[in-house]
């Protein structure tokens, strides 16, 4: 993911793919976008403005891919939007580079905020 760090701004889109290497070149083909892999379940892609992820670490889901939020201090985001109505469905967890929560808004749409922490 970026480190950019802005805070309470969209940094990341994650795709949930069932094959990288097609993704890669649909993407590749169609929009120029480039790539770095972080291993067999994750690659990051960039269009030269945003970066994003593919990855088949999850089930693809129906509604689209997962938009990611940065925070300064995550659980001070968390505690932020539960109280705004948000919903918890994956409690925060550790990957290479940071930690992240994703939480339901009040239409059901599943986002997640990560922190480089």
């Amino acid at each position: 993911m970026s480190t950019r760090g802005n805070d309470r701004q969209i940094d990341n889109i994650e795709f949930n793919v069932t094959d990288i290497a097609r993704s890669k070149a649909f993407y590749g083909a169609a929009f120029g976008w480039t790539f770095t892999d972080y291993g067999p379940t994750y690659s990051e892609f960039t269009d030269g403005r945003l970066t994003g992820g593919f990855t088949t670490g999850e089930p693809v889901r129906p509604g689209g891919p997962l938009v990611i939020l940065y925070a300064d201090d995550l659980a001070q985001t968390q505690s932020r939007l539960q109280a705004a109505g948000a919903t918890i469905s994956r409690e925060a967890f550790a990957f290479p580079g940071g930690r992240r929560f994703h939480f339901i808004d009040p239409d059901g749409y599943e986002l997640a905020v990560w922190t480089a922490e």
